[in-house]
């Protein structure tokens, strides 16, 4: 019986890996480039690095880091190329076959690809972002958190960031459902973040858990923020992007690894100094990726709603980790040296930052 527990759990793990973090197709948009100074000395003797991100507000720091060229300048020689994903799984595949050697991506599939790999894909090396996902919901036909009871309410996939926090805050109301099919006191109604704005409007969906811009779109249909999840955390913080990087790729490029970093903790101070020229450009690299800017009524609520960080908030991932075990959906994971902080330290120390704590799961 403990052996087909463990390997329903194993497949559940893989479900996740699967769904996880979802923000659209599996299609990834291609290369860019970044210019390249003449005559710059070349990182770790490479032609190019390769990250990945989404187009998408809680990956503030590559949004930026890219557009105003902060990233490319710590490269030197070395040329930036960058691959846009829209979904966790497809972004982590790519890191796994080489296709990129880093990339900013969400604690789910994170965990996940550490799990599934028996700890040998990646490491996280940066923190990148805090917060950013609310509950919205329909105030015509809820006003209170027990009037979830018998509502839909959308996450965006199974197993993700925020379906897990939603099924942990169910589940410490006393309510049952199975994290599965989402049936029970609450259904939870797996939704790709794309749709769930016309899923709300119709009335298909009475509210949901999701991260920005996504609730703020929701907010601008009429719905009205019944929870935002950083109040649930202490000092209200918790991860929703991390900077991870292949264990292979670490291995044998440290110097490009330390100047990434070097550009992620110069991006995220400049963005902190600049908040107002920050948000806009941030929605000027949206409107190049998507051919689409955000309109202020959702750009100005969302962004302010996301802190970028250059803190992993360690202690708060092995938290998710242990909601996502308490409902179901992974057998309780080996976490110890999915962190490796030692080249953020040495960057932190270097720019008069801060030190930064991996809780006990960095490498040995």
């Amino acid at each position: 019986m403990r052996n087909r527990g463990r390997a329903a759990a194993t497949v559940l793990v893989l479900l996740a890996l699967l769904c996880a973090c979802g923000y659209g197709s599996r299609r990834e948009q291609g290369y860019d480039q970044a210019p390249v100074a003449a005559g710059a000395k070349r990182t770790d003797g490479l032609d190019a690095v390769t990250i990945g991100y989404f187009p998408n507000l809680t990956h503030a720091t590559a949004l930026v880091g890219v557009e105003r060229g902060l990233l490319q300048r710590e490269l030197g020689g070395t040329r930036l190329r960058t691959a846009v994903f829209n979904a966790g799984p497809s972004e982590i595949e790519a890191l796994n076959s080489g296709s990129i050697d880093m990339g900013w991506i969400g604690p789910s599939p994170t965990v996940n690809s550490y799990v599934v790999s028996g700890g040998r894909s990646l490491r996280i090396v940066s923190g990148s972002a805090s917060g950013g996902v609310k509950l919205v919901v329909d105030p015509r036909k809820i006003k209170s958190p027990g009037d979830l009871r018998g509502r839909r309410i959308a996450t965006p996939q199974l197993g993700n960031s925020q379906d897990v926090a939603f099924l942990n805050w169910i589940a410490e109301r006393g309510w049952k459902v199975d994290p599965q099919s989402g049936r029970g006191d609450v259904s939870v109604v797996r939704t790709d973040n794309r749709i769930t704005p016309d899923a709300f409007r119709s009335g298909a969906i009475d509210g949901a858990w999701v991260p920005e811009p996504t609730a703020s779109k929701l907010v601008a249909e009429g719905g009205r923020v019944l929870l935002d999840e950083s109040a649930l955390w202490p000092d209200h913080r918790f991860v929703i992007t991390n900077l991870v990087v292949s264990q292979r790729f670490l291995a044998a490029h440290p110097e490009a690894v330390e100047a990434v970093l070097r550009g992620s903790v110069r991006t995220n101070a400049w963005i902190n100094a600049h908040p107002d020229a920050a948000r806009a450009t941030a929605n000027a690299a949206l409107r190049r990726l998507s051919g689409k800017a955000l309109p202020p009524d959702v750009l100005d609520p969302a962004f302010r709603s996301i802190r970028v960080t250059d803190d992993p908030l360690a202690a708060t991932l092995a938290v998710q980790a242990e909601h996502a075990v308490r409902a179901g959906l992974l057998d309780r994971p080996e976490l110890r040296g999915i962190y490796d902080l030692a080249p953020l330290r040495r960057v932190l120390a270097a720019e008069g930052g801060p030190t930064v704590d991996d809780a006990g799961l960095g490498i040995r």
